[in-house]
């Protein structure tokens, strides 16, 4: 008898579906599956012998079982196939009617004792089944909360293949699962650090604040201990709530690399990625065997910090290049090719040579000037051509350290933030940028195309004046000013102000100084 059974799989970062069909027939014992299975869909057919025999139901043990996983033109892998293949069995020996499963996704790893163990991916899978129509979804019990929050299908979670039975057999005892993003959203768990921790660095702080109201790249340059990484790590602090189709965009990135918490439902807080500065290319971008996203997708929509920016393989920064244009990574391979969003904000942090002290108001720096040089030269110029704010770190001087902090906490920076925020998103509510990605809608300043520039970036006379004298004795780049331009517009944001003054240029200039600076 065959029996077809409906599941689905990942592909990049969305799924598609994927029909078990189990054929059982013959008197020559045997148990094959097909369809470009991976070693661990192979080996499956163990732990659904072992799952379905210690459930106390019945195995065709004398049958030739042939299971096909179609589409048979893409590899398929994981263990996710289990459960559909195990009620494919149970169908074709005729211990479950076909009429049960109507409509019905089945997706979970088998262990030997029957019992549905969590798999990655699951939130993909969820959205899948909804766009195609599907009224039911069976998941493992730890995977519930994160399916349930696409709405739309009854999603029912279960601990054992047994449970599955009951579910289909009498499924008017059973109530669905069911999440609301809203109201996971609204309650923003409490941070442990915040801004009104750090003492003076006003200036630096001033930086950051334009840079979470408008998306922007940074560049933390000073001496070992000034308080880069403390700054780096509050900026999550200050920046806006994620609406609920960037959680989702964001949970689905860390379902489909196995990251999202045990029983969570969503990512709720914007991602803080922090890697190590001996990460490799695929590590960072993505790709691997079989590919998974990278740092930069795991920091979509949040803050990718390097710390230690000269550290990193040069190779390895250079990669970076394009995620930071066009805000997304394309990995190509002869299979297939995939594509992960990619919108963070790149906080990078330095010292300005290799014993950290050149410049230094204290400490005399011990570096020659070809080492500094050579040091410098680790980070190259298109890299720092895409970081819109470059800032000086200063060492503290004993008073201010010995002084109680007195800054601003970050709820009210964040305010500000917010409502420059607001005044972007309205700006950019029906303008997208490309139609692969749900959230690929301009909604902050440094995403802004060059047409965008000229429709929403007005200077006054003298600012352009002033704009223009910068350029022209700092020789930067169309890529600078345009990118000067977007830090003037969030600055100009920041006051509400509708164009762009002589103090919003003159401010978002001296943030590319410093690398005239140092690199020159």
């Amino acid at each position: 008898m065959l029996a077809v059974v409906e599941s689905a799989a990942i592909f990049g970062v969305d799924a598609y579906g994927v029909r078990a069909e189990v054929n059982v027939s013959g008197t020559v014992p045997s148990f094959t599956i097909v369809g470009l299975p991976d070693a661990a869909v192979q080996e499956s057919r163990e732990r659904v012998r072992a799952a379905i025999r210690n459930s106390g139901l019945r195995f065709p043990y004398e049958k030739r079982i042939i299971v096909n996983l179609a589409p048979a033109d893409i590899r398929k892998a994981g263990p996710a196939f289990d459960l559909p293949i195990a009620i494919g069995l149970l169908v074709a020996t005729e211990q479950l009617a076909p009429e049960q499963l109507l409509e019905t996704v089945f997706i979970g790893e088998l262990g030997l004792d029957g019992a549905v163990r969590p798999v990655s991916g699951i939130l993909p899978l969820a959205l899948w089944a909804r766009q195609s129509g599907r009224k039911r979804l069976i998941v493992p019990e730890a995977n519930t909360r994160e399916a349930a929050i696409v709405g739309e299908v009854d999603v029912f979670g279960v601990t054992s293949l047994a449970q599955v039975l009951e579910i289909l057999n009498e499924p008017e005892f059973f109530v669905p699962v069911r999440e609301d993003p809203q109201k996971i959203l609204a309650h923003r768990a409490s941070s442990d650090v915040d801004f009104s921790d750090v003492k003076g660095q006003a200036q630096v702080k001033r930086a950051l604040e334009v840079a979470a109201a408008g998306g922007h790249n940074v560049l933390l340059l000073g001496s070992p201990g000034a308080g880069k990484t403390m700054l780096a790590r509050r900026l999550p602090t200050i920046l806006p709530a994620l609406s609920v189709e960037e959680a989702l965009e964001v949970t689905k990135l860390y379902s489909v690399s196995g990251k999202l918490a045990s029983g969570a439902a969503l990512v709720t807080e914007r991602p803080f990625r922090s890697p190590h500065h001996t990460i490799s290319n695929a590590g960072l971008t993505g790709g691997g065997s079989i590919p998974r996203p990278g740092e930069v997708s795991l920091a979509h929509f949040g803050v990718l910090f390097l710390d230690e920016l000269p550290e990193f393989n040069r190779d390895v920064l250079e990669v970076m290049r394009q995620p930071l244009e066009d805000g997304h990574v394309t990995i190509a391979r002869a299979a297939a090719s995939l594509t992960y969003p990619a919108r963070f904000t790149l906080v990078a942090a330095m010292n300005p040579c290799p014993c950290g002290f050149f410049g230094d108001s204290v400490r005399a720096c011990s570096c020659s000037q070809q080492t500094v040089a050579k040091y410098l030269s680790r980070v190259s110029g298109p890299l720092l051509d895409r970081i819109d704010i470059h800032i000086e770190v200063p060492r503290l001087h004993h008073d201010e350290l010995t002084a109680p902090p007195a800054g601003e906490t970050s709820a009210a920076i964040r305010a500000r933030v917010e409502r420059a925020r607001e005044t972007q998103r309205q700006r950019f509510a029906q303008e997208k940028v490309s139609a692969w990605s749900p959230c690929s809608s301009v909604f902050c300043n440094a995403h802004m195309s060059s047409r965008q520039l000229q429709r929403h970036c007005t200077m006054e006379p003298e600012a352009k004046s002033l704009l223009s004298a910068a350029i022209t004795a700092m020789q930067l780049s169309a890529r600078a000013y345009d990118r000067i331009l977007k830090v003037a517009r969030t600055i100009a944001d920041l006051v509400d102000s509708e164009s762009i003054g002589v103090a919003h240029i003159a401010e978002a200039v001296q943030y590319r100084t410093l690398d005239r600076k140092f690199w020159r």
